[in-house]
């Protein structure tokens, strides 16, 4: 049996372990310390938003930009579908009323026409979260306009999306708040954690706080409000500082993985991978693909075969309102008509690839080989 072939997995490159030691040299492996502030201040040059917040996932990130903004319970907030959990679960922690909306074809994110009808019908709207879904950029300049018509602000859940850009512009710098995420899978990670992100310092002051306790800066412990357990250790943001000395070449890598599938599979005629707009540029966190309507080969049959081989792979996000945790909320396709909303058939007919940074030249022919075959026998 070959050595498995993960989906995405950490790359560890050394300097990790520098930052890592200093904070044991200094005896600050405690919650916060020096690598929690430096790596504030690394994301912030990095991703050119004025403030951050280091937190201990990015689903933490996503749940104060939720309670800063005054969501809470009976608040409408509008969500793609097509995304993890984690982008609405912090809407119902506080009880909110999620209102879901479908991705549109060109890139697989939030679609601005189904957006500006769930407005439309909702004009009570407290906010709106919008993903850039596998790392490749949501149409901004739309969503944008919407929620400025209609005076509801944006939170970006940019977890998968560091280091993405749109029209020059690195994700992240679009909304009132943007959360990030480091868990083990993304494109750098802190073995788990995540950042909050704005323009706004009073956002992150307050974020900070909250993620502290809500202790009152005074000698003994004061607490006129609920708090959180939600910031990052110093030990997992010296992880993060090494890794995201790596950043630019994990995107790299991220690319070519990318390409490489692309470039094996042009002459299938059947394959489609995930599309994304020439005016942004993905950070190509996970590479997928979907199957023609007519193809006899389905994800599945790839995903199995890949399986057999010890090489990970697993079906695309399965939309949130087909969800049964979720099955009491509103949806609005990105089709007027009765069409297949764009997120289910994306979910029927699509997989994610095996795209790990460790992945060789070597072990791409091989998943390539295995997914021409199925689809060469069917």
């Amino acid at each position: 049996m070959r050595d498995r072939i993960y989906m995405a997995s950490p790359t560890m490159h050394g300097e990790e372990q520098k930052f890592v030691q200093e904070a044991f040299d200094t005896n600050w492996i405690a919650p916060l310390g020096p690598n929690v502030n430096q790596f504030e201040r690394e994301m912030e040059q990095y991703t050119k938003i004025a403030h951050c917040s280091a937190l201990s996932a990015g689903t933490a990130a996503l749940h104060l930009a939720v309670k800063l903004l005054g969501i809470s319970e009976g608040d409408t907030v509008i969500c793609p579908s097509l995304t993890f959990s984690a982008t609405a679960n912090p809407v119902a922690y506080e009880k909110g009323n999620i209102v879901f909306v479908d991705s549109e074809p060109d890139t697989w994110n939030m679609s601005p026409d189904a957006l500006r009808r769930a407005l439309k019908d909702h004009p009570e709207t407290k906010a709106v979260i919008v993903v850039h879904l596998y790392g490749t950029p949501a149409k901004m300049d739309e969503i944008a306009e919407i929620c400025r018509e209609y005076q509801v602000p944006m939170i970006e859940d940019a977890a998968e999306s560091l280091g993405s850009s749109y029209k020059g512009q690195q994700t992240g710098n679009f909304g009132e708040m943007a959360a990030f995420s480091f868990n083990g899978n993304k494109i750098i990670t802190t073995s788990g954690g995540g950042m909050l992100a704005s323009e706004n310092e009073d956002y992150i002051k307050r974020a900070t706080f909250l993620a502290t306790q809500a202790r009152e800066p005074v000698r003994h412990y004061e607490h006129k409000e609920i708090g959180y357990n939600y910031r990052m250790s110093n030990i997992t943001a010296g992880i993060g500082r090494g890794q995201l000395l790596h950043l630019e070449e994990h995107i790299q890598q991220k690319k070519w993985i990318y390409n490489t599938y692309k470039q094996a599979l042009k002459s299938y005629t059947q394959v489609s991978m995930n599309p994304y707009e020439t005016s942004s540029e993905p950070n190509f966190w996970l590479s997928c693909m979907t199957l023609s309507k007519d193809c006899k080969t389905k994800p599945l049959d790839i995903i199995e075969a890949l399986e057999a081989e010890n090489i990970e792979s697993r079906p695309i996000w399965k939309p949130l309102h087909l969800q049964p945790v979720f099955c009491g909320c509103e949806f609005y396709s990105h089709y007027e008509d009765d069409k297949k909303p764009v997120s289910e058939d994306i979910f029927d007919r699509g997989l994610c690839l095996p795209s790990d940074i460790k992945n060789t030249e070597e072990d791409m022919h091989f998943i390539i080989e295995i997914i021409t075959k199925v689809l060469e026998q069917s």
